[in-house]
């Protein structure tokens, strides 16, 4: 019963000879990786050995050798499916089941785990890293040592270095991951390091029409061998564009560091577009219709969110561009669409994007 995995469309853009950007590749990512069980297993995306990951030439770094932990000096991303529990399964009667035990390290090094993993739930575990999880389709229940946490299409989850579990009751699952290697100063315990003020959003800020908050689930582990819930709610970091209504950037967390800081927040350092040298940048972008402020913006407007989102150097605009908003940074973007429809604007063509799929942006111009 192999190839029930659900192919993932993965655009992944480059520069022609002239600078100019293309798509390099627009299909089924190639590297699936299908466990024992028929429709679970990653796929992946992109893979970079190096930080800041290479931006430049035409191999295809997303059909590397499969290692779960991401890339000690690098990160990766994927996506993961998982098929629901069906009805009459019992856990009891799982030959693949393995009770609780005590921490140990996986073979491949970074990460631990506790075992209580069946057929339809993980290992309780834990990997040295920072994980951005985004669930694309369906439902996930994460199981952290404090309580139990549903988590629905849209949802966002920063794993900051936390012990978790996974269970599929109901719905099959698509779930992407961001893995970037973080630092355990105190070994395998990776406990949460100072005291940063965890920031909340506010209730009484308006948000323009036809946009929801994305939801925010941050986990860490305040004390050996037990992870808890840092914060469960809205972006506190909303940005919007006064010249297209409907606009909304939701800055979810930052990392300023290779490898990255167990903390409890982050969204304090300093917002731009473009992440820190060797950090990253989580968010979600509502994008409106072009035709509610087509014709009625110029450079000007364009310059001025720019400059509000701290990135004045990442606008190229140009009255001949084939987008008013067309930017570019030095960054390695992986995108995926969550709701609707979106057209990438690149200098040589268009590209129509729909729910689900994946865009691997490498540095390139774009809107």
């Amino acid at each position: 019963m192999a190839g029930l995995m659900k192919p993932i469309r993965r655009v992944v853009t480059g520069n022609d000879a002239q600078g100019r950007s293309k798509v390099l590749w627009d299909g089924p990512a190639p590297k699936v990786n299908e466990s024992s069980l028929p429709g679970r297993g990653h796929t992946d995306m992109w893979v970079w050995a190096s930080t800041p990951a290479p931006l430049a030439g035409e191999s295809d770094d997303g059909n590397m050798p499969y290692v779960f932990p991401a890339p000690p000096d690098g990160g990766h991303f994927r996506v993961i499916q998982a098929m629901p529990r069906p009805a009459g399964y019992d856990p009891a009667r799982d030959p693949e089941a393995v009770a609780p035990h005590d921490v140990k390290m996986r073979p491949a090094g970074r990460a631990w785990d506790r075992g209580g993993n069946n057929a339809f739930t993980s290992a309780m575990h834990k990997t040295e890293s920072i994980d951005y999880g985004i669930v694309l389709e369906g439902e996930r229940v994460m199981i952290l040592d404090d309580r139990e946490i549903m988590l629905n299409q849209g949802d966002i989850v920063i794993q900051v270095g936390a012990w978790h579990q996974w269970r599929h009751p109901n719905l099959r699952c698509l779930m992407a991951f961001d893995m970037i290697p973080a630092e355990f100063v105190d070994g395998p315990l990776g406990l949460a390091q100072g005291s940063d003020a965890v920031m909340r959003a506010d209730p009484t800020q308006p948000l323009p029409p036809g946009v929801k908050p994305a939801r925010r689930v941050v986990t860490i582990d305040r004390e050996p061998g037990k992870s808890s819930l840092v914060s469960d709610g809205p972006s506190p970091d909303m940005r919007f564009d006064p010249a297209r209504p409907g606009f909304a950037s939701a800055r979810l967390w930052v990392t300023d560091s290779h490898p990255a800081k167990i903390v409890y927040e982050t969204l304090h350092l300093p917002h731009t577009l473009e992440p820190p040298p060797r950090g990253s940048v989580c968010r979600v972008l509502t994008i409106p219709p072009d035709d509610a402020w087509r014709g009625k913006i110029g450079a000007a407007a364009v310059q001025a969110f720019f400059q509000a989102m701290g990135s004045p150097q990442a606008s190229t605009y140009s009255p001949r561009a084939p987008h008013p908003y067309m930017q570019r940074t030095r960054s390695l973007d992986c995108c995926c669409i969550l709701s609707g429809e979106v057209v990438l604007v690149l200098d040589t063509q268009e590209v129509s994007l729909k729910v689900g799929d994946v865009v691997i942006q490498r540095g390139t111009n774009h809107a």
